[in-house]
């Protein structure tokens, strides 16, 4: 498996995941416009020329020492490998290159596998991590489909590299 930035030849592949994965799916344009605009600050994953996971976020314009993590898609089939955590890692280093200091993300209260994704990534990187409310499901439309569940945001910083980076 390799780790890079996005090519616009990604965008479709990160939609067809985004489905698989059952996550909240952005349309097909979006995801290619992502490869374009936000790929210094994405990542993929790729077993040969397949793409089996990714990470997408982007410097918040309001808050330019803060990258917001939009998005982690693993395939099925490659879960339990520390795919996440390495494409974590990836970012982290190039966003604290970047000098970016913190990390933000949301996560629904029942998502046990992405909290302690980002738990592990603050320790291991010696920041603090901060969670509190953000969104709740009033900030979604009611009505059409399944309602949607609160988001919690979690806040990390300051970051530093890795101690994997410095050896």
């Amino acid at each position: 498996m390799r780790l890079a930035h996005p090519s616009l030849e990604d965008g479709p592949h990160m939609w067809r995941l985004a489905g698989a994965t059952g996550m909240d799916v952005n349309s097909p344009y979006a995801y290619t416009l992502w490869c374009r605009d936000f790929a210094s600050t994405s990542v993929v994953a790729r077993d040969g020329d397949r793409v089996i996971a990714y990470v997408t976020g982007y410097a918040r314009p309001d808050s330019p020492d803060t990258y917001f993590l939009w998005q982690v898609a693993v395939d099925p089939d490659y879960r339990g490998r520390r795919l996440a955590r390495r494409m974590l890692d990836f970012i982290g280093d190039r966003i604290a290159a970047r000098g970016l200091r913190h990390l933000e993300a949301t996560v629904t209260p029942d998502n046990t596998a992405s909290r302690a994704l980002f738990a592990s990534f603050a320790r291991d990187r010696g920041a603090q991590i901060i969670w509190s409310p953000l969104f709740t499901r009033e900030h979604f439309p009611a009505g059409e489909g399944a309602p949607h569940e609160p988001e919690d945001l979690v806040r990390i910083g300051p970051l530093g590299p890795t101690e994997e980076a410095h050896a």
